[in-house]
């Protein structure tokens, strides 16, 4: 945790409180949970699940509360730099296999089904029209 990020939470929690706004109400409006609010007032990027969650949420948060971007990067230089973080991608084999049908089923069946009623159906309305004397 940076002494950026905690002086940056407590001007977010004292504009939010200065808009006379509750955290239910941010979370509402901004669609951010509540949990990552009070973690983005106190100061605690360890409880998102990425250093790019933590950046697109505080980033929105500013946005509601007014605050520009530019501002908020010379208000508080260190806070938007998190350290890097290693991804883990876990490309292995089958990853780029063709995959069936969820129903692993014959897809070619019903479309089968629907054709001979539709067969029958014309053979059925002609039968009536030629030997019935419908027309």
């Amino acid at each position: 945790m940076s002494e950026g990020l905690k002086n940056m939470g407590k001007a977010f929690r004292s504009k939010r409180e200065e808009m006379n706004l509750t955290l239910k109400e941010v979370e509402n409006a901004t669609s951010i949970r509540i949990v990552y609010l009070q973690a983005i007032e106190e100061g605690r990027v360890d409880q998102f699940l990425s250093n790019a969650y933590a950046l697109g949420f505080i980033r929105q948060y500013s946005a509601f509360l007014g605050y520009e971007h530019d501002r908020l990067s010379k208000d508080f230089p260190d806070a938007l730099k998190f350290p890097s973080e290693k991804q883990d991608f876990a490309y292995g084999i089958g990853t780029l296999e063709m995959r069936g049908a969820p129903h692993g089923g014959v897809r070619w069946l019903p479309n089968l089904l629907w054709g001979i009623a539709a067969v029958l159906i014309a053979i059925c309305a002609w039968y009536f029209a030629k030997f019935v004397g419908v027309f």
